[in-house]
This record gives C-alpha cells, sequence and structure tokens, in this order.
C-alpha cells in the first residue's frame, strides 16, 4: 500500500473510531474534525510531509478516546505510527490533574515526531478553547487551559519554527480575546 493510501486509510479508520464522538465545544462538531485539523495544521503549516507522522496525527486521540488499542495501530499502520501515537496518549487510568501534569514533564522527553503531533493537537485545542469553548467553561478555566497549554509546548520548543510560531499567534490573540 502506498503512503497516500495509507493516509487516506488512517483518517477513515479515525473517523469510524471517533463516529459516535463530538468535541466538547458548544457547536457540537464532530470529533473527526479535531484529527483532520492537526494533521492539515502539520502539513500545511508545519510542511511535514513525512506520511508517518502525519498518519500518527489522524490517529493521535483513538487510543486515548475510543478503546482501540497500540497493537491495532501497529498491526493496521506499523511499528513507527503506533509509537508515535503511544507518546502522546494519556493514561486514561490516572486523574485529569495526574495526566496534565506528566505532559508538562513528558513533552522534553517526546520524540521529535511525537512533538511535532503534540503540536499540532495544541494548537488546534486553544483555537477551540477560544472560538468554541467547551460549555461551563468560565474564562479562568479557559486562561488555565492556555497556560498549562503553553507549559507544554515550552517543554518541545526547537522542534518546527513554524507550528510554534502559529501557536504563539494563537496564545497571544487568545490572550488579547479573554482578557
Amino acid at each position: 500500500m502506498n503512503t497516500l493510501n495509507k493516509l487516506l486509510e488512517a483518517a477513515s479508520f479515525a473517523a469510524k473510531r471517533h463516529s459516535d464522538n463530538k468535541r466538547k465545544g458548544s457547536a457540537g462538531e464532530p470529533y473527526i474534525n479535531h484529527p483532520l485539523e492537526v494533521a492539515n495544521l502539520l502539513a500545511s503549516v508545519g510542511k511535514v510531509e513525512d506520511y508517518d507522522v502525519l498518519i500518527a496525527a489522524m490517529l493521535h486521540d483513538t487510543v486515548e478516546d475510543t478503546g482501540t488499542t497500540v497493537t491495532e495501530i501497529r498491526e493496521r499502520f506499523g511499528e513507527r505510527v503506533a509509537s508515535i501515537v503511544a507518546e502522546v496518549t494519556d493514561d486514561k487510568t490516572l486523574p485529569k490533574a495526574k495526566r496534565k501534569e506528566l505532559q508538562v514533564e513528558h513533552a522534553p522527553h517526546l520524540s521529535r515526531e511525537a512533538k511535532i503531533v503534540k503540536l499540532g493537537d495544541k494548537i488546534s485545542n486553544i483555537r477551540d478553547i477560544i472560538d468554541n469553548p467547551p460549555e461551563g467553561w468560565d474564562l479562568d478555566r479557559r486562561r488555565g487551559y492556555i497556560d498549562w497549554g503553553e507549559d507544554v509546548v515550552n517543554g518541545m520548543r526547537g522542534t518546527n519554527s513554524d507550528l510554534e510560531a502559529l501557536f504563539d499567534e494563537i496564545v497571544g490573540n487568545a490572550r488579547e480575546t479573554l482578557g
């Protein structure tokens, strides 16, 4: 199977696995919009041409959110993709506060490929915090998420200057919007 077919298979796989999931925002967008946005950010802004990284971007939340296993990812998309996905997957058995703390701690130690996926993920999530915030999130919670996202990204600096510049621009806009 060629790499373009593999990328499209990953998009289809992610769409099927996330078919019952919605984004937390009040618009209730289909969840698949998020991994599609992350992969698009990596390709268009980050100039990522490595198909394994783009495939991992498409699949980055499947293990965490859908019950898909890393073994399934490995069998369908290969060891490298599975490894990247595993690196960016939170352990949902841990309390949310601990998972957030571990993301900050682990960020500097991720592979370059996982850092790129994580950068795209944080850009997408912070955009949503501004444009389509989860219901019930007051300004303080939204500001706290942005601060935490910045802490994660600060541990990955030097990975992709174009994605980092977009992240900084979005954080600046977010701070201006939220005051």
